[in-house]
C-alpha cells in the first residue's frame, strides 16, 4: 500500500472514530433523539455526504457506538474480575461493575441494549467486542460447568433488567446491592457469604 493510500486510510479511520465520538458525546449530553446526521455533520465539521460514506443512517451509527461499547464494557467487567479472584467475589464484582457501568453511561447502554442495531447476540456473527464482555461473565463459573454459559446468559439478562427497570424508576434504587445478593448466592448457585 502506497504512503497516500495508507494517509487516506488513517484520516478515513480518524473521521469514523471523531463521528462515532461526537454521536456519543451528543447521546450523553441530550439523548439519543438529539443525534441527527444533520447535528453530527455540524459537530464534527463534515457534510452530511462525508457521514453517509462512513454510515448508511443513524442505526449504523449507533451500532458504532455500541461497539465501542462493548469495547469498554469487556474492560471494565475484566478488571472487577480480576481484582477478585475468587468466584464469589469475582461474579459479584463483575456483576457490581456491570450495574454502575449502565448506571454512568445511559445513553451508551442504550444504544448497545435498547435501540435498534443490526448486531446479532449468541451467533456466529457476533461482534468480538459483544464477545469479550460476555466471556467476562462466563469466566466467573467453574471451568468444569458444563452450564457456564447458561449461568452467565441468565446472570446477564438479570442484570439487564435491574439496570432498565431502576434507570425508568419501576424499581427503587435502595434495593439494588439486596437483588445483587440474591442474584449472586441464589440464581448462580454460589453461597452466601
Amino acid at each position: 500500500m502506497s504512503a497516500i493510500n495508507e494517509r487516506r486510510e488513517r484520516d478515513r479511520a480518524h473521521r469514523h472514530q471523531l463521528i462515532v465520538t461526537a454521536a456519543r458525546e451528543l447521546a450523553e449530553a441530550e439523548g439519543w433523539e438529539a443525534v441527527t446526521t444533520r447535528r453530527l455533520a455540524e459537530r464534527v465539521e463534515y457534510s452530511q455526504p462525508v457521514l453517509y460514506s462512513h454510515f448508511n443512517g443513524k442505526d449504523a451509527i449507533v451500532s458504532a457506538v455500541a461497539i465501542d461499547g462493548f469495547s469498554e464494557l469487556a474492560a471494565h467487567l475484566r478488571r472487577a474480575r480480576q481484582a477478585a479472584p475468587e468466584p464469589k467475589q469475582a461474579l459479584r464484582a463483575v456483576c457490581r461493575a456491570y450495574l454502575d457501568f449502565a448506571t454512568d453511561r445511559p445513553a451508551l447502554y442504550q444504544a448497545m441494549f435498547v435501540l435498534p442495531t443490526g448486531m446479532k447476540f449468541a451467533s456466529a456473527e457476533t461482534p468480538p467486542p459483544l464477545r469479550a464482555a460476555f466471556d467476562e461473565f462466563v469466566s466467573c463459573f467453574r471451568p468444569e460447568n458444563e452450564r457456564s454459559e447458561l449461568f452467565a446468559e441468565v446472570t446477564w439478562s438479570a442484570l439487564h433488567g435491574m439496570a432498565v427497570l431502576s434507570d425508568s424508576g419501576r424499581i427503587p434504587p435502595d434495593g439494588q446491592e439486596e437483588r445483587l445478593d440474591f442474584l449472586v448466592t441464589q440464581i448462580a448457585g454460589l453461597p452466601a457469604g
